[in-house]
């Protein structure tokens, strides 16, 4: 199968599960990681390497995943990209920045949507999109703002709303827009990374003033680039309804990363609205599936033992499927609970396969 048909089959089998369906992910995981074996020679010789070629590799885990420091060594794609991304690059700086390329960027906006609404979005409710970072002029690489951007066009919004600029953020300006875009009387979403939240929520709290925003509102809160002052989970929920009147069911953590095209999302607002009061815990759609592995041998680890993550993300259809991350967490399913990031140097199985797969580029 085509590179093309295959992107096209992955988006069609999305949609296909919002209406109901179910979503063939070993049958298309398979099909895929024989597209990129084909197409992305550095993959092709890693996974040999590695004793893994798609005539040995049954199941979606024996899949060889690639650490995301891989995205910063070399441009992984099957095809011509229409879109790079860029990583954040906060603590290395630019140089050293991740590329996502994407020959099909339809298939992240496809994954990105249909997570969102029924994640974000379970009540059918329309709110006002409000971003808590910078806009595509200031940050045109970002996929975090792409995504934005695509919910936004989605939900008929004409009206791009960011609330930092080239210069920063200013907590005193972003208040009186809050404020005013608040009468409207139309439930916001604010989008936007934990530390430009911490530095509106310590703003008001110093100086004693509230935003009550409308009913319904909502935080999709994204962790975000390191650096710079965040509260803790439960500070940030407790500040969130003090300081913004926004429970703390209506607040939802998303975990996601450049390197990916799908997202996670915490599950209190879908359980809230199915009648749970379940802890909260973040879910997958189901054209992605996680797993912890030991970090020095990178062997999956039984369901509910911590250890370091490595998704397998369909929507990456066209880049590379498999990624090995330095988070720490559980998987149970399609649940996940994160338990931080490895603490200094590099895993050494993470270390390991960057070294196979930049010996075998030549």
């Amino acid at each position: 199968m085509s590179a093309d048909a295959l992107s096209a089959r992955v988006r069609a089998a999305i949609a296909a599960h919002e209406q109901g369906a179910a979503f063939p992910f070993e049958e298309l995981a398979l099909a895929v990681f024989a597209r990129q074996f084909s197409d992305i020679p550095a993959y092709r010789r890693f996974c040999e390497r590695r004793g893994r070629t798609p005539s040995e590799v049954t199941r979606w885990q024996e899949i060889p995943a690639l650490p995301t420091s891989a995205f910063k060594a070399l441009d992984l794609h099957c095809g011509p990209p229409r879109r790079v991304f860029l990583t954040s690059g906060t603590t290395q700086g630019r140089e050293t920045r991740g590329r996502h390329c994407m020959p099909d960027p339809q298939i992240y906006r496809a994954s990105a949507l249909a997570h969102f609404r029924r994640m974000v979005l379970p009540d059918g409710a329309r709110p006002l999109i409000v971003g808590l970072l910078a806009g595509p002029e200031v940050l045109p690489d970002s996929s975090l703002v792409q995504m934005v951007e695509w919910v936004r066009e989605d939900l008929g919004q004409d009206e791009a709303i960011f609330l930092v600029d080239e210069d920063g953020f200013a907590p005193e300006i972003a208040l009186s827009r809050l404020r005013e875009l608040g009468s409207r009387g139309k439930p916001l979403c604010l989008v936007g990374v934990r530390a430009v939240f911490t530095a509106l929520l310590d703003w008001l709290r110093a100086r004693g003033e509230t935003a009550e925003l409308p009913p319904d509102s909502r935080i999709v809160d994204t962790g975000g680039p390191k650096g710079g002052r965040t509260l803790s989970d439960s500070g940030f929920l407790r500040a969130s309804w003090d300081l913004l009147g926004i429970p703390g069911y209506y607040c939802i953590n998303e975990y996601g990363m450049t390197e990916l095209s799908s997202q996670y999302y915490d599950d209190v607002l879908l359980q809230r609205f199915a009648g749970s009061n379940a802890l909260r815990r973040k879910q997958a759609p189901p054209w992605m599936r996680s797993i912890a592995v030991d970090p020095e041998t990178l062997e999956p680890l039984a369901a509910g033992e911590t250890g370091i993550l490595r998704h397998v993300d369909l929507a990456n259809a066209l880049s590379v499927l498999a990624v090995q991350t330095e988070d720490l967490g559980s998987v149970e399913g399609p649940s996940l609970v994160l338990r931080g990031r490895i603490p200094g140097a590099e895993p050494r199985g993470c270390a390991l396969a960057l070294s196979h797969l930049l010996e075998a580029r030549s």
